[in-house]
């Protein structure tokens, strides 16, 4: 099976390598790898973020291995050459709607949330995000007002197939967890969320044995630092499952511990940290490996069917921050390579 590596910027190159190392491990004779070259690497080297090269390997690979993109150096450029339009470009050219960003607190990192570690100890969902619609893909530009200001805009809006498409999602997800799902919406500000609702609503018919309830993102937000326990899969739309996803990572203790997927229809996926590129520490050794080696497990378990060896990656991680491995990012001073070696030791 092949496997696109797709290291990018910042951090990514060194985060990927340790997920690397922990795949030959466990799948190693059933894996290739290719590399290719995206974000502000791809641009500084061939001009663009995401080379025809690079897509043409993402589409051939049976999965993609992501690392991050963002550069300084690249932030005057036009919006369509920035490195974060890679991202945003795989996942509209490889049809990857759905992302799924467990979050989920190790026992052993309940000293390193933020919230006390009652609260924080009952942290288990899944956050299922659409990614191809929402204002990130809407009408945007600038324009000036009658008054001749300057106004920018960007459209939000999702047709009831996009919702209907990314709710079976949340409730497929749901299924095969504690069968709850929570739509989070605006319904009583936006148009687009009450749309949203509706089908959702409508949707559910088809799943009796899943409990749905509905709440405003406003709540949502607020519901997490207070009661994150009461979630167990949580459906919304591109902009509020960035934003809500980011906040559930530092909940569940640090941002460098939670893994993504953006699938496709047919479970190929797209996997990464949710972390950035942080450029402020690329180079230095300083990054924590272990949100991209549990990526690595999820692109297992999900695209490749290695369910057992996705089980014994997770649990080389736990053991492995139960045995005392800890980054700056979670109170010590192992560099990226010594937590890769801390995994693999376990493994």
């Amino acid at each position: 099976m092949l496997i696109a590596l797709l290291p990018g910027d910042g951090i990514g190159p060194e985060v990927v390598a340790e997920a690397v190392r922990v795949l030959d491990v466990v799948a190693g004779d059933r894996l290739t790898f290719e590399k290719g070259l995206v974000g502000g690497a791809a641009y500084k080297a061939v001009g663009h973020p995401l080379p025809q090269e690079t897509l043409d390997l993402a589409k051939r690979a049976d999965a993609i291995l992501f690392g991050a993109v963002g550069d300084p150096d690249c932030d005057a450029l036009e919006r369509h050459l920035r490195p974060e339009q890679a991202i945003l470009g795989l996942r509209k050219a490889l049809g990857m709607f759905a992302n799924l960003r467990p979050a989920k607190l190790f026992k052993e990192l309940a000293d390193a949330s933020a919230l006390r570690p009652e609260v924080a100890g009952a942290i288990d969902m899944v956050i299922v995000r659409e990614l191809n619609g929402d204002v990130y893909f809407g009408e945007k530009g600038m324009r000036k007002t009658a008054e001749g200001r300057r106004e920018g805009y960007d459209v939000m809006s999702y047709d009831e197939d996009e919702v209907a498409r990314i709710a079976r999602v949340g409730f497929e997800t749901a299924r095969a967890r504690g069968r709850r799902l929570c739509s989070v919406d605006k319904a009583n500000v936006l148009e687009t969320s009450q749309l949203w609702r509706d089908v959702v609503i409508e949707l559910s018919a088809q799943y009796p044995d899943v409990e749905l309830s509905h709440m405003y993102v406003d709540n949502a937000a607020m519901q997490l630092v207070r009661n994150p326990g009461q979630f167990d899969v949580i459906v919304t739309g591109n902009l509020f499952g960035d934003i809500l996803s980011d906040q559930a990572s530092m909940c569940a203790g640090s941002i460098g511990m939670l893994a993504s997927a953006a699938l496709d229809s047919n479970q190929k996926g797209l996997y990464e940290p949710i972390h950035g590129s942080a450029p402020d520490i690329a180079g230095q050794g300083k990054a924590n490996p272990l949100a991209t080696i549990l990526s690595a497990a999820m692109m297992l378990r999900y695209s490749l069917g290695m369910a057992d060896e996705a089980d014994r990656i997770e649990a080389a991680v736990a053991k492995a921050l139960e045995n005392g491995a800890r980054t700056a990012d979670l109170g010590g001073a192992m560099t990226t390579s010594e937590m890769g070696d801390a995994v693999l030791a376990i493994l």
